[in-house]
């Protein structure tokens, strides 16, 4: 199972986007972008853009985390925000079960088949609803190979290796 992160920079992920500001005391909606909405509870500082920021407090409103910041203590001052997305250090992922990656490890990996030939490299993952789908190619090829993420076909992952094995069926 992979789970969805918009990688932003090398050494950091997407977990939100900023909406309008909540009332009149400087909090700021945020659309979570993360399978882990919990992880804002625990949350002491964030990434927008380049800024560093101290987070003052957190609650929820409907679909929405409402945050605060230290640094920025009016409504005028958080509206500048909108629109921002949040991050966090990669190092603060949350934790996965064994067999869980992010979309952001799959994605680079070189792709073989079960005699060892390289296949190309993941390029994206799709949600399809039932299981993610694998697009991997080979460089300056336009062909794509769509991997269904199921155990009898994806064999191993080897995130520190950079590699997938994968046994494809032939009607595939």
């Amino acid at each position: 199972m992979t789970l969805s992160s918009p990688s932003a920079a090398d050494n950091r992920i997407v977990i939100g986007k900023a909406g309008a500001p909540h009332g009149i005391r400087g909090e700021l909606r945020v659309i979570p972008l993360t399978d882990f909405p919990e992880r804002f509870e625990e949350l002491k500082q964030v990434y927008v853009g380049d800024e560093l920021l101290d987070v003052a407090s957190v609650k929820y409103h409907k679909q929405f985390v409402i945050l605060k910041f230290k640094q920025y203590p009016s409504r005028e001052e958080v509206a500048q925000l909108t629109g921002s997305l949040l991050y966090v250090d990669k190092k603060d992922a949350m934790p996965l079960e064994d067999g869980e990656y992010y979309t952001f490890d799959i994605i680079g990996l070189e792709v073989f088949d079960m005699d060892g030939v390289s296949q190309g490299f993941v390029t994206d993952v799709l949600k399809t609803g039932a299981n993610d789908v694998y697009v991997a190619s080979k460089k300056g090829e336009a062909k794509q190979l769509m991997i269904p993420a199921l155990k009898a076909v994806v064999k191993e992952i080897n995130i520190k290796e950079g590699r997938m094995v994968v046994d494809m069926p032939e009607e595939i």
